[in-house]
């Protein structure tokens, strides 16, 4: 017995089976990935590309804009001409520069603040950002870390002047103490070694602060639950800062340190410009004030963007060893 199929309960089944899956093929979106394009995203956050604009065009005016002075460097610079118009003389100038004692000197010196500042005042906020971490009382630590980071908002022409009030060998507050108690002055300012001394504390007192406050905030980001946990192995302060808070700020230490070896070869000029004198010259002349007095106070300019030029080559070449170094022993660089 013939029985049709289309007329059978199964038979209609599989039609309205067949006819709904249609309908909801048809009635699915299609997925396609609209390509949009950067003025869609310059519309959708406009306020924010709004707020860098300023930076951005800080950094084109006055650093990317003035790079074209670079040149001066190989040339036989006349202000009068210009920088395009002066004679073209190569790499004279740089010989001119190495032939120069003045600028051995100023290099050794400058080389041997830094790295008295990378082995004293490196570790300096590591261990104070622990000490501030490691108070009870939070008053007192907000307290602490409100006295240890204000002398970076001074200026240093100011600092200048409070240490020569301070440590001045015949009118300053110290020696006054030591004489009229019988002793005798201590030359903090105006003998070789004990200026190298004073430079380094003041400079200590001056930038620890603000280095203290990055090792805080990235001491605040160390899970707190192993602190717990440490806690209840039995494990003491001394410990629980080895084993938990140095690893967990370890990554920070590590770009720290990179970006202080690329100022190497790098010193600020008002330091040793305010402290300095002609009786410890021979130690307070670093690169920055060499190129005030022989590249601007002369009108060499040539030599003083030579001189620049160089500093900034050196800066580099340590950068990028000190990050391929990081990254060799399993850090993270900086890039």
């Amino acid at each position: 017995m013939f029985v049709d199929r289309e007329n059978t309960m199964g038979g209609r089944l599989m039609q309205l089976l067949s006819k709904r899956k249609r309908l909801t093929n048809l009635k699915q979106p299609i997925n396609k990935k609209v390509k949009k394009g950067a003025v869609y995203y310059l519309k959708k956050d406009f306020i924010l590309y709004l707020f860098l604009l300023p930076p951005i065009i800080y950094y084109l005016v006055f650093h990317y804009g003035p790079m074209y002075g670079v040149v001066i460097a190989f040339k036989d610079y006349n202000i009068f001409k210009g920088v395009f118009a002066s004679a073209w003389v190569g790499f004279d100038v740089f010989r001119e520069v190495f032939k120069m004692p003045e600028f051995y000197r100023a290099l050794r010196n400058t080389i041997s603040l830094n790295m008295l500042g990378l082995v004293i005042g490196f570790p300096a906020p590591i261990i104070l950002a622990i000490v501030i971490n490691e108070l009870p009382h939070q008053k007192f630590k907000k307290f602490a870390q409100l006295i240890v980071y204000l002398p970076h908002f001074l200026s240093f022409v100011i600092i200048g002047g409070m240490a020569l009030q301070i440590f001045s060998p015949t009118t300053g507050l110290i020696n006054d103490l030591i004489v009229s108690r019988g002793g005798t002055a201590i030359p903090f300012l105006i003998e070789k070694y004990h200026w190298v001394a004073t430079y380094i504390g003041i400079s200590l007192w001056h930038g620890t602060g603000w280095g203290t406050i990055i090792y805080l905030a990235a001491i605040t980001g160390v899970n707190g639950e192993l602190y717990e946990a440490a806690e209840i192995d039995g494990a003491g302060r001394i410990r629980k800062i080895w084993h938990i808070t140095l690893p967990g700020i370890k990554s920070t230490v590590v770009i720290l340190l990179i970006l202080h070896m690329g100022k190497m070869m790098s010193i600020s000029f008002d330091a040793p410009y305010i402290l300095g004198n002609s009786f410890v010259s021979d130690f307070s002349d670093v690169i920055s004030t060499f190129v005030y007095r022989v590249g601007l106070g002369s009108s060499r300019f040539n030599i003083a963007t030579a001189v620049g030029l160089f500093q900034s080559l050196i800066g580099i070449i340590l950068l990028v060893t000190t990050n391929f170094i990081a990254e060799k022993l399993g850090e993270d660089g900086i890039w």
